[in-house]
């Protein structure tokens, strides 16, 4: 009998994290429940669950349960072989979850993530400064974002993503405005330098905004967009066409698809993965094609 569990957190706040609580029991019933106990802990439960040979992993949380379940899966040897994984879009934004084309509701998304059928895609692997000062490798599976963007994160609660959804991130973006903006270096396809640099494994980003519309989670490539200058005037039009599915003709960024991308800047400059602050540049992404099964509808 193959070996099934689930990976949550048990003290999330939000109605649907209460109302999967209340159900799990029964609806998982035959598949082990693994609660997280601290932040980091989804990361340990997966790899001691793909170590012991389990073959299905369902993660219930947001965007950043889902990529530490990710890590978790990747941190063992031959883990993405290993094991099919399932997603609970558990979170306020749930990216992914849009991406995939997952029902936002947990009790039909519980469909697909235990018995959907499976695809393989793509995952983003980054290698980083942390926060010790020491280089360390992390996959993610939708975006990252390297200047403003990583800042905005770090600025934004809990609060703010509850009450205002991906307009919190917009405010915080507007926030670090009056902050030191570093130049940044890119080498992909091509050699760009930007204040703010952006990259889809997906389409989407904050939400359902198609910011990178040739993006593909099967390509094993992944699409950059470089924006030169921060300004409030040009956040102002990223936002605009944000909501209006017209970032580039609005905004002066170059493009470009690669498989690996390098990032250097002489100052310092955060960097974010699927929506959580993980350190510093100097960075790689590079994209492993096709090395996650994963449940979809």
């Amino acid at each position: 009998m193959p070996l099934r569990c689930v990976i949550y957190n048990p003290t999330a706040r939000g109605e649907k994290a209460k109302a999967f609580r209340q159900e799990v029991t029964t609806m998982a019933a035959g598949w082990e429940l693994l609660p997280t106990t601290c932040p980091g802990d989804a990361r340990t439960l997966a790899a001691r669950a793909t170590r012991d040979g389990y073959t299905d992993i369902i993660a219930a949380g947001g965007d950043g349960t889902l990529n530490e379940v990710v890590n978790g899966i990747g941190d063992v040897p031959g883990g993405f072989e290993k094991v099919t994984l399932g997603f609970l879009p558990l979170g306020t934004i749930n990216v992914f979850a849009r991406e995939l084309g997952l029902p936002l509701k947990w009790q039909k998304a519980w469909q697909v993530a235990s018995s959907g059928k499976t695809t393989n895609i793509d995952v983003g692997q980054a290698e980083f400064i942390n926060f010790s000062g020491t280089s360390e490798k992390r996959f993610f599976v939708q975006l990252a974002g390297a200047g403003l963007d990583a800042r905005a994160v770090e600025l934004v609660s809990w609060k703010q993503k509850k009450m205002l959804g991906p307009i919190a991130y917009i405010i915080s973006g507007f926030r670090a405005l009056s902050e030191r903006h570093e130049t940044i270096e890119v080498q992909g396809t091509e050699r760009e330098k930007g204040e703010l640099v952006l990259f889809g494994n997906g389409r989407l980003y904050g939400g359902s905004f198609n910011f990178f519309p040739r993006a593909s989670l099967q390509d094993g490539l992944c699409d950059v967009a470089v924006f030169p200058k921060v300004t409030t005037f040009q956040l102002i039009k990223a936002v605009i066409g944000m909501y209006t599915g017209s970032v580039y003709r609005m905004c002066e960024a170059q493009q470009q698809q690669a498989a690996k991308v390098q990032l250097s800047s002489d100052g310092h400059v955060p960097l974010q993965l699927d929506g959580d602050l993980v350190g510093q540049l100097p960075a790689t992404i590079t994209v492993l094609r096709e090395v996650l099964r994963v449940r979809v509808p």
